[in-house]
């Protein structure tokens, strides 16, 4: 019988200048893959440098988590950016960061989208081919990190773009397999026993019950744990010792 496997990202380098707003270094001895904020949403000059030079030390790899230009709004506000204009955003987040990520001994390993752009391309297909002709414009075939069935890997691997399918163990699924909008009451869970039971059960059977109580499949190579919520490391190193105690490997994909 095949051992699963999973690999581990989370949301890092999200403070901007003398502010922080996660424990990127303790996160980083837990996950596999880091999604850098590349100073669009969060970030900056600094961060971005700081947290390439940790996840190379540790052997993380490093993503560039793109997203709308939205500093006040953490990226979490629909735009409607023209496709040329997203396009070279995105090229030009990725490219920022693969320079610090080149400095500290690594490489930008993969792209994911950030926020309102993440739940964007699930289903706008302009916005998802421009996400996509961003990482085109990069310079490098990067996988694409993201909802598993969305419009963006489906544009992405028409470009012959790896993808890599991931699924959230502490947010609210709908029964379509689709994530709850933080807009709504319930879509992020905040119960560590309930997050760490669904990260298993994701990992091993590739499943989790919706918000109505169905069971929806969601086969995902990562899993993402939040690094912005309360408890975020210890939680974090729970669902790692909980996968791993379950006999799931967990390493990066990249």
């Amino acid at each position: 019988m095949t051992r699963a496997s999973i690999d581990l990202n989370a949301d890092l380098g999200e403070g901007f200048g003398r502010w922080r707003l996660t424990d990127d270094e303790q996160l980083l001895s837990v996950v596999t893959s880091a999604n850098v904020a590349c100073g669009f949403h969060a970030g900056d000059a600094v961060t971005m440098r700081r947290v390439c030079e940790l996840a190379a030390a540790r052997g993380v790899r490093i993503g560039a988590q793109v997203s709308y230009r939205d500093l006040a709004g953490f990226g979490r506000r629909s735009m409607d950016v023209p496709p040329g204009e997203l396009a070279a955003e995105v090229a030009y987040q990725i490219g920022a960061l693969e320079v610090f990520a080149r400095a500290a001994g690594s490489r930008v390993s993969y792209v994911k989208p950030h926020g309102a752009l993440y739940n964007r391309v699930v289903h706008d297909e302009e916005q998802a081919a421009a996400v996509v002709e961003g990482v085109l414009l990069a310079g490098e075939r990067l996988p694409v990190l993201g909802l598993p069935g969305s419009t963006l890997h489906t544009v992405a691997e028409k470009e012959r773009l790896p993808v890599v399918a991931e699924a959230f163990a502490d947010r609210a699924y709908t029964a379509e397999g689709t994530l709850v909008p933080r807009s709504q009451e319930g879509a992020v869970l905040s119960d560590p026993a309930t997050v760490v039971e669904r990260s298993v059960s994701m990992a091993r059977f590739g499943v989790v019950t919706s918000r109505c109580g169905r069971p929806v499949g969601v086969r995902a190579r990562s899993l993402c744990l939040h690094g912005d919520t309360p408890g975020a490391v210890a939680l974090a190193r729970e669902v790692r010792g909980r996968l791993e105690h379950a006999g799931v490997r967990v390493e990066a994909f990249a």
